[in-house]
């Protein structure tokens, strides 16, 4: 009898973020990562999205285990929302497991999700699954790749990875690993393929604490520094360079805090009790003596950065001659959004630092000839690029292609195409639901495409409210038809073009309409269109006494 594994990608293929992944076999289940993705600019009003795993629900008793990769944001992001469904043991590194419990907290779930803190090098039986854990190199510390067994094959998960042979925490992707992987024989690849399409080798980020003292040494008054709350070594980095230039370092935001004590605890951020400060006690001191470290390098609204830029930050404001480092790059989507508050930073007077113009961020992810490294050492029989766009995906296979791979062994899959794995050879399953669950305050899964793409008509065009009083014996108006326009013309325009509305509005209904709300609508919009060329929402209400 054949033996069969599933693998069910519920995010993170044909898109940048919200990674999450399903591995079926003997009707038990493995999940690997349960990331969120930051929304695009026309997701009007959504915080996040999460992956779609209705799929999973009724099948949450078969899942025995959880595995988080990594402790970023597109790793961790939804798992809040996968434990309320899926009560399986949360596997991860120490500090993986703490970035999660964290966030646990902040939404009342502390103590009561199963964290397993795992290293690095260790194997845990998970249910049919044999998980082997294997240190990557990646911009968030304590990231693993996993080399999952079954009896359908031996699997290589890389989760995000680069090959940086001079890590700012000494301790490289563990080559020999890969390499004894290769030897064992591997039936499936799935890689990271985030930098497909970049040639060359991703720089090392020791090159970012060089760029760090130089900006430090320049800058002639407050330094801040935005970047992801859960890049501890980024916090380690700006924390080094603080020490370095004698400065006192001050986090702000809930998450940066956060992250940063519980990484303090575990002794994964070192940073002496002497240059470590509240930002009450940093807003006291001289400007050229503070570092302030945020939220908001992707330039959302609600950060640090995207509040100070528009002058709405709570306990600060900006000041000219602050100096703004973005520690990041843009997220695929988030450009305009970044380009934007730089912008907006500028004209306040501040200087901004960000990695077009200098070393200040450098990727995490493999570009070409490290993820040509990768299928070197693995020497996979099958192949599957994961994490990425489609265009990185299928660049990612023909970089798989060149280094041997044959075609027919190969699969470049989007979200909700099931692939199967049975006797060594790839094949197609069925397709499930692998599409956007939007986040907006409390409200989870509420929303649709169509309710997006009306917000987004609402603030291109605007809306026309019509409120009307209608005797309902004679259907004849008691008062002139009331009109109120919204994000559509000025209030002059309006003034102007709101007695013709009201007088076609009286006609239709004095003319005996046989579908009032529907006759009104369609000829106000016919109207509104005529003189202004635009199309503002119409919407109708009618009430008859």
């Amino acid at each position: 009898m054949s033996k069969k594994l599933r693998i069910v990608p519920i995010g993170g293929l044909g898109e940048v973020g919200k990674n999450m992944m399903a591995y079926e076999y003997e009707g038990r289940i493995l999940i690997v990562d349960a990331g969120l993705m930051f929304p695009e600019n026309d997701m009007m009003g959504v915080d996040y999205i999460i992956p779609d795993f209705e799929y999973l629900h009724d099948k949450s008793h078969q899942v025995v285990g959880i595995v988080i990769t990594h402790g970023h944001e597109d790793h961790i992001g939804a798992i809040q929302h996968v434990v309320e469904y899926i009560p399986a043991p949360v596997f991860g590194t120490p500090l993986t497991t703490g970035l999660i419990d964290v966030k646990l907290a902040r939404n009342g779930k502390s103590g009561k999700v199963d964290l397993r803190p795992v290293q690095a090098g260790e194997t845990v039986q998970i249910g049919p699954f044999k998980v082997e854990f294997f240190h990557v190199c990646h911009s968030s510390r304590h990231a693993v790749g996993l080399a999952i067994t079954t009896g359908a094959g031996l699997i290589v998960h890389t989760g995000d990875f680069k090959f940086d042979h001079t890590p700012a925490d000494n301790w490289p992707t563990d080559y020999a690993k890969l390499a004894e992987l290769g030897s064992r024989g591997v039936d499936l690849l799935l890689s990271d393929s985030t930098n497909a399409e970049r040639p060359g080798w991703t720089p090392s980020e020791r090159v970012i604490a060089p760029a760090f003292d130089a900006v430090f040494k320049e800058a002639p008054g407050r330094i801040i520094v935005a970047s992801f709350a859960s890049l501890i070594s980024r916090m380690q980095q700006v924390a080094d360079t603080c020490v370095k230039n004698k400065r006192k370092l001050a986090f702000v935001g809930t998450s940066m805090v956060d992250n940063a004590k519980m990484a303090r605890q575990l002794g994964y951020l070192k940073v002496p009790d002497d240059t470590l400060i509240s930002i009450e006690n940093a807003l006291t001191l001289p400007d050229d003596k503070v570092c302030i470290m945020g939220t908001g390098s992707q330039g959302e609204p609600t950060s640090i950065m995207g509040r100070l830029s528009t002058g709405t930050n709570r306990l600060f404001d900006l000041k000219a001659g602050d100096t703004v480092i973005l520690s990041s790059h843009p997220i695929p989507g988030n450009e305009e959004s970044v380009s934007k508050t730089i912008n907006r930073l500028l004209r306040m007077g501040a200087n901004v630092i960000h990695d077009a113009i200098a070393q200040v961020h450098v990727s995490g992810h493999a570009s070409q000839e490290e993820q040509k490294l990768m299928l070197s050492l693995v020497r996979p029989r099958n192949f599957i690029p994961v994490h990425g766009e489609l265009r990185q995906l299928r660049h990612h296979a023909k970089l798989a292609e060149q280094m041997g791979i044959a075609p027919e062994n190969m699969l470049v899959v989007e979200n909700g195409q099931v692939v199967e794995l049975i006797n060594g050879k790839l094949k197609l399953g069925e397709r499930i639901p692998g599409g956007y669950i939007f986040v907006e305050g409390g409200s989870v899964g509420e929303h649709d495409p169509n309710l997006m793409r009306e917000r987004e008509q609402l603030a291109r065009a605007g809306i026309v409210l019509i409120n009307l009083g209608v005797d309902k014996f004679s259907n004849r108006l008691r008062d002139q038809p009331e009109v109120i326009t919204r994000g559509f013309v000025s209030k002059e325009d309006a003034d102007a073009l709101i007695p013709a509305i009201q007088k076609r509005v009286t006609d239709i209904i004095h003319g005996g309409g046989l579908d009032m709300e529907k006759d009104i609508a369609q000829v106000v919009r016919s109207f509104i269109y005529n003189e202004t060329r635009r199309k503002p929402l119409v919407f109708v209400t009618i009430t008859k006494t």
